[in-house]
């Protein structure tokens, strides 16, 4: 019998609003994983290659910014897909960055979906709620 993995969603977001919409977002979708937000790419790659918080009862899906202090997400994603251990976790960029180049870049190091946030606080929201419904439907 396969034991079922726990799969933790980490946001890595320095913007506050943004990490509170996106969780909401998520929470009001009907997702009911647990959640971690860090603030920027150095953050995140310090818990993921940290010895002590590998488990091997969980996983984790990783929602990624592109543009963060200390750390960028483009940094950081290639950091994760690089990384034995961890390049196998799923990353979606989540960002305003809706340069081609940026979005071509983040597709050869290896990110699963790239989504622009909307401008307009509605269709961000809205955006969020689908993500949600979307991580529901392939059993996250």
């Amino acid at each position: 019998m396969s034991q079922h993995k726990l799969i933790r969603i980490l946001i890595t977001e320095d913007d506050d609003g943004h990490a509170e919409l996106i969780t909401e977002g998520l929470r009001e979708s009907g997702l009911s994983n647990p959640i971690e937000r860090f603030n920027d790419g150095l953050e995140l790659w310090e818990f993921l290659s940290g010895d002590e918080n590998k488990s091997q009862t969980e996983d984790y899906l990783i929602l990624l910014d592109i543009n963060m202090p200390r750390m960028d997400g483009l940094e950081t994603l290639k950091r994760i897909k690089q990384h034995p251990e961890l390049k196998d976790f799923p990353v979606i960029m989540l960002t305003t960055t809706d340069d081609q180049h940026e979005i071509d870049k983040c597709y050869q190091l290896g990110c699963n979906v790239y989504i622009t946030k909307p401008i307009n606080f509605t269709l961000f929201a809205e955006t969020l709620k689908r993500i949600g419904l979307f991580l529901q439907i392939i059993k996250v």
